[in-house]
């Protein structure tokens, strides 16, 4: 009985120990964060009543705080009260304003594409119109962000334009009711092929699993689809809980989707499926690329480890990390990374160990020798550490030198608003096709416009001519060198001839817009999508489909 006591005493002991020592690595790190405030307050305080000249204390603390926050990951932001409407976009999908994209050419700000049923298309605005001024005040040198800043404003408030048109003798005034823009997360679902659905998933804001749901139960009510594709290319993720909410569309209740662990216990979260599927059968594809980062990521991960469906396309971004937004002073916010998402095989595809920066300040990749195997739910491997590699992997759509010039010097965005201008109609967004008379016309009008480009060749003979000038070699091969510059230099014209298909379809798609707006786009993309036709030849064939599924298990 007495060593009973004494071992309890020792216990107690080395317990008060512990509450001492953590006790005292508190009271040090409270300290820590107390002096480090202060040197910063003071430090401020001198600046402010000491620096030669004037100083903008809120652009300077801003700096400061985007510098101290840069140390961390690019998703740990500060969000000052002035942004709080882009946020809240991003969350919700919703702001005040007028509804239309804008893009900078020269010195003034032009409207890109109005959406449909919104202030500024119902205004009249269309695309190509520049905005001169804003209430009275000139646009002139105004950026994106300064004019989008002006345009977004409370539901209710009006805001005036003026506008010049090409083909208007004078500038045109325009009056717009802002209203509160909601943008929708599936902006078109439809049929293709014979009988494949397909949904384009464009965000991850509010309602986004709602909006799904919807989409698939009219296109299965209507359409009879027997097989469905689910586009998250280019999505950049959102919320996570909708993208539960939409694996949950096709995985029965008490399924894991994704998992949090980070530092706080108390948010670490396993997050299931809480309801009944629509379907847990229907053949489904999802559709991914290097753009598809996040909640696209816990999508397409669940579906994969849960072997509920393909993934086709490349390899996604690899965005394991999740943020949560804490207020702070002054109706500031700040978003901060709080954990790390794991989904149904275990596996974290965050790309990049932030964690862990080399001595410039770069956050390393994890290399291939450090990525763990994972198993799925039917056996297969899969790896974690980098995206989701897709089960069918599809080279990336490469746009020629001559069709990306176009495009970055709006000659194509120009053409669809003159083409637009003389034809008063065309045939619907699946039927319209450039002609070759409209190819022609395309070209012509480019006649006298610039838009030169440096083909990979080119650049790498003009590294060539650097280095050999550089070791004093040049003067030797200056023939040589001209020679084959002579032989590289490329004909526009020859160009425009060998591209004709992939400009015929960037013009298709533009020219389409201007009469169906955002869905026409979409709708004209998907005739001549190389990865749907993959898409619904594998899904076309329920054996093969399901071989396919059975032979991925067994690798």
């Amino acid at each position: 009985m007495i060593h009973l006591n004494k071992f309890k005493t020792h216990l107690l002991i080395i317990a008060f120990l512990c509450i001492g020592f953590v006790s005292n690595a508190q009271k040090n790190n409270d300290f820590e964060i107390s002096k480090n405030l202060e040197i910063f307050t003071t430090l401020y305080r001198q600046l402010h009543l000491n620096y030669v000249d004037n100083i903008n204390s809120g652009d300077l603390m801003k700096k400061g705080i985007d510098a101290m926050l840069d140390d961390l990951d690019p998703y740990t932001v500060f969000i000052p009260e002035a942004e709080i409407e882009d946020y809240k976009l991003l969350t919700t999908g919703q702001y005040g304003g007028v509804g239309a994209l804008i893009h900078q050419n020269g010195g003034y700000v032009i409207v890109s594409d109005p959406y449909e049923g919104f202030p500024a298309q119902k205004a009249g605005l269309i695309p190509g119109d520049k905005i001169l001024e804003v209430n009275k005040q000139s646009a002139k040198g105004k950026s994106v962000s300064d004019i989008s800043a002006i345009l977004k404003g409370q539901p209710g408030t009006t805001i005036t334009l003026l506008i010049e048109r090409e083909g208007e003798a004078k500038p045109i005034e325009k009056t717009l009711n802002r209203e509160e823009i909601k943008l929708l997360n599936v902006p078109y679902f439809g049929v293709v092929g014979k009988s494949t659905g397909y949904i384009k998933l464009t965000g991850f804001t509010q309602d986004a699993g709602k909006e799904v749901k919807e989409a698939l139960l009219k296109l299965k009510e209507k359409d009879k689809i027997t097989s469905l594709i689910l586009d998250l290319r280019g999505n950049g993720g959102g919320l996570l809980q909708e993208a539960v909410n939409i694996v949950n569309i096709f995985v029965d209740k008490g399924q894991l989707v994704v998992s949090t662990k980070g530092k706080v216990e108390e948010r670490n979260f396993s997050h299931m499926t809480t309801n009944s599927a629509i379907d847990t059968k229907i053949p489904l594809v999802v559709l991914v690329d290097r753009g598809s980062a996040s909640a696209s990521e816990i999508v397409s991960g669940a579906i994969q480890d849960l072997d509920r469906g393909l993934i086709i396309g490349q390899k996604t971004f690899g965005k394991g990390l999740v943020q949560n937004i804490f207020p702070v002073s002054y109706n500031s916010q700040v978003k901060i990374t709080i954990a790390k998402y794991y989904i149904p095989s275990g596996r974290c595809i965050q790309a990049i160990d932030y964690s862990h920066k080399s001595e410039d300040g770069s956050a390393d990749k994890i290399p291939d020798s450090l990525k763990t195997a994972f198993k799925t739910k039917n056996g297969r491997t899969v790896y974690d550490g980098g995206g989701i590699e897709p089960d069918v992997a599809l080279e990336p759509e490469k746009l020629s030198n001559i069709s990306a010039s176009l495009i970055t010097k709006y000659h194509i965005f120009n053409y669809a608003n003159y083409f637009k201008r003389s034809h008063a109609t065309i045939e619907s967004a699946k039927e319209f096709k450039i002609t070759d008379a409209i190819y022609e016309d395309f070209v012509k009008y480019l006649s006298g416009k610039e838009y030169d480009y440096t083909t990979k060749s080119e650049k790498n003979l003009q590294d060539l001519k650097a280095t050999a000038e550089k070791e004093n070699y040049f003067d030797a091969i200056k023939t040589e060198y001209q020679a084959l510059k002579d032989k590289l230099m490329h004909d526009k014209n020859d160009d425009l001839l060998k591209n004709k298909d992939e400009i015929k379809l960037l013009l298709k798609d533009e020219i389409t817009s201007r009469y169906y707006y955002q869905k026409g786009r979409i709708e004209s993309s998907l005739v001549d999508d190389k990865e749907i036709v993959k898409a619904i030849d594998v899904m076309s064939d329920q054996t093969l489909y399901n071989k396919k599924l059975v032979e991925m298990s067994k690798k």
